[in-house]
């Protein structure tokens, strides 16, 4: 039995789920009006209102105009402790079977592209590690997975063709490079070079041989970019000029082009991680003298800050 001294007092806050934010938000929200008279008139054959009047597309609940509702949402589906950061299109499968609101695939494909985590630390070769998991033998199958799904081997540099095939190789090398060259010049009349101007914030790649040596930054994990640190001034046509911290003065500030992306974000305000400082007293230290058997000694002493 516990005493007077040894209660404890315990509080339980329970906050309403995304699904009752949602449910609430389309009854403040003015825009659901036209898609309720559409569903009256039987203009909107997609839409359709439950017993409580919720409104739902086909199976998905439908989210509001709610930019703070859709980034909590967002947030849920890509940074919570239930997920792993996955890409837009993952993300997008996921999200499409319970939510729908219009231009759904667009705002999640920039809510990646602009994850901070996912900038400085996601690889871009996952497709070639995919590529070799799919193509490399399994012992549970007794043979590839690719194999095992389409019955015959990937054409790989190792494994270009079976035992006893007849492959042709020129009039198809011809071809494919006909169309190679006709689908880079459609390419080269969309590209634009990567500019960037005064006072944007980009990232800087770290290269794994130098990123050790100049920047301190090691492991098989670390982070591939850094910052965002501060365009100061263009030199050239291809290179930038970078304001850097105090820890990195002894690094070259201008980088190449190739080695800068766009921080998409807006910077924080950065909290050091020393935060230590010198202690300064606050009036004149006296001379105090005390007097030993032997030796006579003098003391200073004043209040410290």
């Amino acid at each position: 039995m516990l005493t007077v001294l040894e209660a404890e007092l315990y509080s339980l806050i329970i906050e309403p789920t995304i699904k009752d934010q949602i449910i609430a938000a389309q009854k403040k929200d003015k825009g659901m009006a036209h898609i309720r008279d559409g569903i009256n008139e039987k203009k909107k054959a997609c839409f359709k209102l439950n017993e409580e009047g919720v409104l739902w597309f086909k199976n998905c609940l439908v989210v509001p105009k709610d930019m703070e509702l859709r980034k909590k949402i967002l947030d849920e589906a890509h940074t919570s402790m239930f997920t792993i950061h996955p890409d837009s299109n993952k993300m997008y499968q996921d999200l499409k079977q319970k939510f729908w609101w219009t231009r759904m695939k667009r705002e999640i494909a920039k809510y990646v592209f602009e994850c901070d985590m996912c900038q400085r630390v996601k690889a871009d070769h996952l497709k070639h590690a995919e590529f070799e998991y799919n193509n490399s033998y399994q012992k549970s199958l007794e043979m590839a997975p690719f194999e095992a799904l389409y019955g015959r081997r990937c054409g790989t540099p190792v494994n270009w063709s079976e035992p006893g095939e007849w492959v042709t190789f020129g009039p198809d090398l011809v071809t494919q490079a006909e169309e190679q060259s006709r689908q880079k010049s459609y390419s080269d009349k969309r590209r634009r070079p990567l500019v960037f101007q005064k006072g944007d914030h980009v990232y800087l790649q770290v290269s794994p041989m130098k990123g050790v040596h100049w920047f301190g930054v090691k492991g098989k994990l670390a982070p591939r970019y850094i910052g965002p640190f501060k365009v100061t001034e263009q030199c050239g046509s291809v290179a930038y000029r970078l304001e850097l911290p105090p820890h990195l003065a002894a690094v070259h500030d201008v980088f190449y082009v190739s080695q800068l992306k766009k921080c998409l974000r807006v910077p924080e305000e950065v909290i050091e991680p020393d935060l230590t400082y010198e202690e300064q007293p606050i009036k004149n230290p006296r001379p105090k003298a005390k007097i030993n058997t032997t030796k006579n000694y003098k003391f200073l002493q004043g209040a410290m800050e």
